[in-house]
């Protein structure tokens, strides 16, 4: 049996979590803690089981062995009541066409105890303008931000984003990653962020986890998590004789220093670019293989029995 956390526990936590289809393992001993507040990225190649492990955490799939409490609850026997604490803005929804936005979030919020003001909440993701517009005209990065605000309508606690800016212009995408932004620092929401940005993962989270191969390979800050692949960074500058010149290290610093000792003066042209989150994600992948199991197709989902989800 598992044990129930308190409040003061963390807001996610999965303990050994696997995952098995017959011979087929996706999930091998998966451990996660996320706390309140904290905006947290989970990253992995396509077939990595990271949709796997985000269903089994909102309560949609049931895994094969482990622990896992959400909110203090296992998400196995979440009630509606738990479940009104976790917004989920799916990858894909296009259902609702025919609805205005603002009469939409008027019928969601009607489901939930205190839910926001739904005009408020159009002003708050930037759909005021678009409120007695229908669903199927708006644009991608309109749609995007109306499948927040259904997500936000019930005041979560808990905010599931899985690919949230695919298909966004830049501008879009910096409006979004300003909102998310807001929700965690404002308003203390736990976000948990799946995607394949690289970039956008490094600006939002606080916390990245990488899974490769069904574990855990790394976990950590951007910074923690680019010295642990041992990533090197890469000096580059100009030569006396005006011959640009670049040179890899793990010590950036000690480099310098021996080139201004060499120069005797400033360094011409000098430019140090430290590990990214690409190259340490681009590292563990490498490591690993490519991280993809038996029939997972190319979202991470695996063909399965029903009785495998949650009814």
């Amino acid at each position: 049996m598992t044990t129930e956390h308190t409040p003061a526990e963390p807001v996610v936590y999965a303990r050994d979590v696997s995952m098995s289809y017959g011979d087929i393992d996706v999930l091998r001993g998966v451990d996660l803690e996320i706390n309140r507040g904290e905006v947290f990225a989970l990253l992995g190649p396509n077939g990595a089981g990271k949709t796997t492990t985000v269903e089994i955490l909102e309560g949609f799939r049931r895994r094969s062995a482990g622990e896992v409490s959400i909110l203090g609850t296992d998400p196995e026997r979440g009630d509606d009541a738990w479940r009104g604490r976790i917004g989920l803005v799916l990858q894909s929804w296009r259902d609702h066409r025919r609805w205005r936005v603002a009469e939409l979030l008027k019928h969601f919020a009607t489901y939930y105890p205190d839910a926001r003001d739904p005009a408020g909440l159009l002003d708050l993701v930037g759909l005021t303008d678009q409120a007695d517009r229908q669903v199927e005209r708006l644009s991608g990065g309109q749609r995007r931000r109306l499948d927040v605000a259904l997500g936000i309508v019930g005041r979560p606690e808990l905010l599931f984003l899985d690919e949230p800016t695919t298909g966004f212009d830049p501008e879009a995408r910096h409006e979004f990653h300003l909102l998310v932004e807001r929700l965690a620092r404002e308003e203390g929401v736990t976000v948990l962020l799946t995607t394949h940005d690289l970039v956008e993962a490094e600006r939002l989270a606080d916390r990245i986890a990488m899974l490769v191969g069904g574990r855990i390979r790394a976990q950590g800050t951007p910074a923690e998590l680019a010295r642990r692949a041992a990533a090197q960074a890469e000096v580059r500058w100009t030569a006396a004789d005006g011959t640009p010149r670049r040179e890899r290290t793990q010590d950036p610093s000690r480099l310098v220093w021996e080139l201004h000792r060499e120069t005797d003066g400033p360094i011409a042209g000098l430019e140090v670019r430290r590990p990214t989150l690409e190259d340490t994600y681009l590292h563990m992948v490498h490591r690993d293989g490519d991280g993809t199991h038996g029939n997972e197709d190319g979202a991470g989902n695996v063909d399965t029995n029903e009785e495998a989800k949650v009814a």
